[in-house]
């Protein structure tokens, strides 16, 4: 079954908000969605991550239009992280190091640490100064991701048979004032692991591109050309994007962040919807279709079957491997031509 990876699984990728915008940053896609309502799928405008904002182990964002990127035992605090806008480092208080989840509501700072149950409140995470230490109610305490805004708290629940939701709620110690809501499928195409949601969870398999036979008694020598399609179908996983605003540089081309959004869910485990291989060794042009030559000899009553490999989501073939395999056999082949991805935290 697919579903989204969680954030100690997905390095760079994290939530935050302000008063009236909700924000997804994927780091490992140099960019971030903001949106005014994550459940109508709302306003959906995405920018460039600035270099400089790249690569944090937590994002949230305070109540001032401050966005704060902590990175270790080191937070940096921008106006703008399209722009880097601001910049200001400080050193984490000890006290304020290690969480799990950071994130601002009501004027404060909140760390959350998930194993211990508990989450640590600051009105400055430099000094922990007013520092006061509350359980989690059983409710809260299973969130992928949190986020907060200057009246309410947010997390993103574990998937389950209602498809992808988050949580809110105005005090994560005694769940007060609950409401669950569904993530719009535009905001779900965005999440690490969204593709395999929307899209069907990730298969690949040998597709049979040509039988070759001898049905004669003596030896043949086969020379003819087989067409086959290679690469990716571009055109079509670009729609993805059509409800996105983009607004990143000048050499964006459409279709680029599902281009990188398809490559992550094939690298995915099955447990997330994925594939576990790595592809970027493969062709990712728009799909074409090309000729090969191919010159066999077949022993008399010899069969060989000709199977190339393809990658791809719910039902349909995405990626057109360049791997072909013969065999004499009529099942498909085994192996998996392609090498397998790193394995996640």
């Amino acid at each position: 079954m697919a579903q989204i990876v969680p954030k100690y699984k997905a390095p760079g990728v994290d939530f935050c908000g302000v008063d009236t915008y909700y924000y997804i940053v994927r780091s490992d896609a140099g960019c971030y969605m903001r949106s005014t309502n994550f459940n109508k799928g709302a306003e959906l405008d995405v920018f460039s991550l600035h270099n400089s904002c790249r690569g944090g182990d937590h994002y949230l964002a305070h109540e001032d239009d401050l966005f704060y990127i902590i990175k270790e035992e080191h937070y940096r605090r921008v106006s703008n992280m399209n722009e880097d806008t601001g910049a200001v480092v400080y050193r984490l208080h000890h006290n304020c190091q290690g969480g799990d989840h950071y994130l601002s509501a009501f004027g404060h700072f909140y760390i959350i640490f998930q194993n211990r149950g508990v989450y640590r409140r600051v009105l400055n995470m430099n000094t922990d100064e007013d520092a006061v230490e509350y359980t989690l109610h059983p409710n809260c305490r299973d969130g992928l991701y949190y986020w907060g805004t200057k009246e309410n708290f947010y997390f993103v629940k574990p998937y389950d048979k209602w498809g992808a939701q988050y949580f809110r709620c105005t005090d994560l110690h005694q769940s007060s004032e609950a409401v669950t809501y569904s993530f719009d499928a535009d905001v779900v195409n965005f999440l690490p692991g969204g593709l395999g949601i929307t899209h069907g969870i990730s298969f690949g398999r040998w597709e049979a591109l040509k039988t070759i036979s001898n049905d004669s008694n003596t030896p043949i020598t086969w020379n003819k050309k087989i067409t086959k399609k290679v690469g990716y179908t571009k055109k079509r996983m670009s729609s993805v994007e059509s409800n996105w605003k983009i607004h990143m540089s000048a050499s964006y081309q459409p279709g680029l962040l599902t281009e990188l959004a398809a490559k992550y869910q094939f690298s995915l485990s099955a447990e997330y919807g994925g594939k576990s291989v790595n592809t970027l060794q493969e062709d990712w042009s728009e799909v074409t279709e090309t000729e090969e030559s191919i010159s066999l000899t077949l022993q008399p009553q010899e069969k060989v079957y000709v199977w190339q490999y393809q990658l791809g989501l719910g039902q349909e073939s995405v990626l057109f491997c360049r791997s072909m395999k013969f065999t004499n056999d009529s099942r498909p082949p085994t192996e998996i031509p392609l090498p397998p991805s790193k394995p996640m935290m």
